[in-house]
């Protein structure tokens, strides 16, 4: 069961976890009826373990056949002071959600991959409310962002099993009639200052936000702002002219995967008569990500990124890790391979993963899932989801760069086609606009527009006796030119009327080694047939990759196999199919010196 605290950059210690045993049903014939169902217990007729969807075996239900609508439905006491509001948090509902309260409309909310939060103070009693959730998903709507969750029944080469209904955490929170709602800090590494944007439910007078700032255990900033409005902000120097704490000689105090340093925060917001109302504590690392001469620089200082492809999914959970511990776990056998980081692939990832990442060291690329067709109607759902994507994950140091789109999925005219290049740059400059901090990437593979990152795909390397094939391959990624002007296949590296403007350019997916486990069946983009072999053939990938004088730093495809994908470095339910401290061995063997950032071709 998931039962830690479900949002590590924004905690309460007063919180109530409605994880567990909820009733259950498929509603495949009274859709659209909500009212049949509050008065009709009788109607639930199974029992599921949330936040794992039906589909799943942790769930208790296992079945993967599809219902498009199903129903959720528990009891909870609310036994807290007079003037205690209630807040109600859903970590993520695939996808359109009808929440009701002792049988009442509390709100809905569209879109399968981000956190929503509704006030139910006036709708609570003190013991027996029933909490009912309508969760609709309609599995061939190709207009909605899937990601990999395909729009068939079963599942086939490169989609996996469809997630329906809640698939994060649940719970409940009490606060004051006045409550800090949200808090957003903005590190500046060349001011050595952090801008923090402290957001409040509503603005009253005679009220303080005081703030505490520590480092490891030292306190550093302790001061107080009085309300004016209800969005108050600050910027706090952080080094206080100490040259070990900034990055001048080392690390010092910023974020980094060797060193991943954070600043605790405490938040009290406080009235002169009636005391502390509400106590929020959260995080923040001293993180600068920007490019420059056509390299990625981490810090000011120039960052080869080693990256793994990362899909998310576990077998007995799907989108949903079984265990807080599983999150540590990929993260520490991704650095035990010797990858610095991942591309969460397809997937607005659980925010207990990104704590984790910003913990341990590990840099994330996030991907929101994408739909699979172009409209309007599309466009305008795959908008709407970033900005919840971006108000929820802000603060993470570990997330360096968004990637909107991938391989002209949603789009897939943009290589002619104004109004989808339009679309392209729009959600480009969008991002930036809401947040300068990261880089983001237009169109992760080919067909790109406007771009902070080369982002290229190539999985052309050949079987071990393809020869020719891979001495292809090795030449496509020396050189700038190659990489540019050869692309793998029909697609132009950039849209028809865009170029390449001398941006770094990474190989963001290649390799994808297919490798069974035992009488496991699947695919891979090739194949091995023993530990050797895949050994041998990851090296000779890896050799083409660090022999490059172009490239700056790359994502493998991919960390763990997934239903019929066999791909993994490591079985589906991470296993290790070979001696990591081998992978590790062959991803040390580069050296930063042998990069050539001329860019003459």
């Amino acid at each position: 069961m998931r039962n830690e605290y479900p949002r590590p950059q924004f905690v309460r210690k007063n919180w109530q976890d409605l994880n567990g045993t909820w009733r259950f049903a498929f509603d495949d014939q009274d859709r659209g009826n909500q009212e049949k169902w509050f008065n009709h217990p009788e109607k639930f007729d199974q029992k599921i373990e949330v936040p794992f969807a039906y589909q799943t075996k942790l769930s208790g239900i296992d079945r993967q056949e599809v219902h498009d609508i199903v129903w959720y439905q528990r009891e909870f006491d609310w036994q807290h002071e007079a003037g205690t509001r209630c807040l109600l948090h859903f970590g993520a509902v695939d996808y359109q959600a009808d929440v009701y309260v002792n049988g009442q409309l509390a709100g809905k909310h569209v879109g399968g991959h981000t956190s929503f939060t509704m006030d139910i103070t006036d709708l609570v009693q003190a013991s027996g409310n029933v909490l009912s959730v309508r969760a609709q998903d309609y599995h061939d709507d190709e207009e909605i962002p899937r990601g990999k969750q395909y729009w068939h029944p079963e599942s086939a080469a490169i989609w996996y099993t469809n997630t329906t209904g809640i698939w994060q955490s649940v719970w409940l929170e009490p606060v004051g009639k006045n409550y800090l709602h949200n808090v957003k800090f903005t590190p500046d590494l060349d001011t050595d200052s952090v801008a923090i944007e402290f957001q409040l439910n509503q603005a009253v007078e005679n009220q303080y936000i005081r703030y505490f700032i520590s480092f490891k255990g030292e306190l550093l900033v302790e001061d107080s702002l009085k309300v004016t409005s209800a969005i108050m902000s600050r910027t706090v120097p952080i080094t206080a002219g100490k040259i070990d704490r900034g990055n001048f000689h080392n690390d010092g105090w910023t974020w980094t995967p060797a060193n991943p340093n954070l600043f605790d925060v405490e938040m009290i917001l406080v009235d002169q008569q009636e005391g502390v109302l509400d106590q929020v504590t959260s995080y923040f690392g001293m993180r600068k990500i920007h490019t420059e001469k056509g390299m990625v620089f981490l810090n000011n200082r120039p960052f080869y990124q080693k990256l793994v492809l990362d899909q998310g999914y576990w077998p007995d959970g799907l989108l949903t890790a079984p265990t807080d511990e599983d999150f540590i776990k990929d993260i520490q056998l991704s650095k035990e391979m010797g990858f610095n980081g991942c591309r969460k692939h397809q997937k607005v990832e659980d925010p207990r993963f990104l704590y984790w990442a910003d913990q341990l060291g590990y840099l994330v690329w996030g991907e929101c899932a994408s739909s699979p067709i172009y409209t309007p109607k599309a466009a305008a759902a795959l908008t709407a989801e970033w900005f919840e994507i971006i108000e929820r994950d802000y603060n993470h140091p570990s997330i360096v760069t968004w990637v909107p789109l991938n391989e002209s999925w949603g789009v897939p005219n943009i290589h002619n086609n104004s109004q989808q290049q339009n679309f392209s740059q729009g959600i480009y400059h969008m991002l930036h606009a809401l947040d300068g901090s990261r880089l983001v990437i237009s169109n992760d593979g080919w067909e790109m527009t406007e771009t902070d990152i080369c982002a290229i795909h190539n999985y052309s390397h050949g079987a071990a006796d393809e020869t020719k094939k891979y001495q292809h391959f090795k030449d496509t990624l020396a050189t700038v030119g190659g990489l540019i002007d050869m692309p793998p296949g029909k697609w132009g590296i950039f849209a028809e009327g865009y170029e390449y403007q001398g941006q770094p350019i990474l190989l963001t997916e290649f390799g994808g080694i297919g490798y069974k486990v035992g009488d496991q069946a699947g695919w891979g983009y090739t194949t091995a047939e023993n530990d050797q072999q895949y050994l041998d053939d990851y090296a000779r990938i890896m050799a083409a990759i660090y022999d490059s004088k172009a490239l700056w730093g790359y994502c493998y495809t991919q960390l763990t196999d997934v239903e019929q994908e066999i791909n993994g470095l490591l079985a589906y339910d991470r296993s290790a199919k070979v001696d990591l401290a081998k992978i590790k061995e062959i991803n040390d063997q580069y050296y930063p010196e042998r990069i050539d950032i001329s860019h003459q071709w």
